[in-house]
């Protein structure tokens, strides 16, 4: 069994979770609040909790629209994803978060009042994210933030990133 760290990483909150790969079911641990900490001081956070579930690695959900394509978003958390791996030394992997505000949605429905929704949703995106990179082999399947950077500079060395891209052709471990 190898657990792991998922992150919702947003511009306003920042959702995470933690699993493990034996039953593939994530628990919502916490949501921070993106506006009031440091890039430093969340990505210091992620690694204490790493050391404090035995987790071997961090998988950061990645915003791809609905089409298979890329906006400002996904560049934004690649960024975040590629200073967590370099700053903290962690195994960070990307994987596609599509619905995963949507699944939050769909397990919090009745349950709770909006304000209390609010407060819970982003750490439940980072737990349906996190249950589908483990039910999906993700620990071997996903791309680290270095690898799909190499592939966007080798497409368009002046945009960064393509937004058309719809990482088909990652590499895989």
């Amino acid at each position: 069994m190898s657990r792991w760290i998922g992150v919702d990483f947003g511009s306003q909150r920042i959702g995470l979770a933690v699993g493990d790969t034996d039953k593939c079911i994530a628990t919502p641990l916490e949501q921070l609040s993106a506006g009031k900490m440091s890039l430093a001081r969340i990505a210091a956070h992620i690694k204490s909790l790493v050391e404090s579930y035995g987790a071997v690695g961090v998988v950061v959900g990645l915003p791809i629209n609905a089409d298979g394509s890329w906006g400002k978003q996904s560049k934004v958390v690649l960024d975040f994803a590629a200073n967590l791996a370099r700053q903290t030394g962690l195994d960070v992997r990307l994987w596609d978060e599509r619905l995963s505000s949507f699944e939050a949605d769909l397990r919090l429905k009745g349950i709770l009042t909006p304000k209390k929704k609010k407060r819970r949703q982003d750490s439940l995106a980072a737990a349906a994210i996190l249950e589908d990179f483990l039910a999906s082999d993700g620990p071997v399947a996903a791309s680290r933030p270095e690898e799909i950077r190499k592939i966007n500079r080798n497409r368009d060395r002046n945009s960064g990133i393509d937004k058309n891209f719809t990482g088909e052709d990652l590499p895989v471990d």
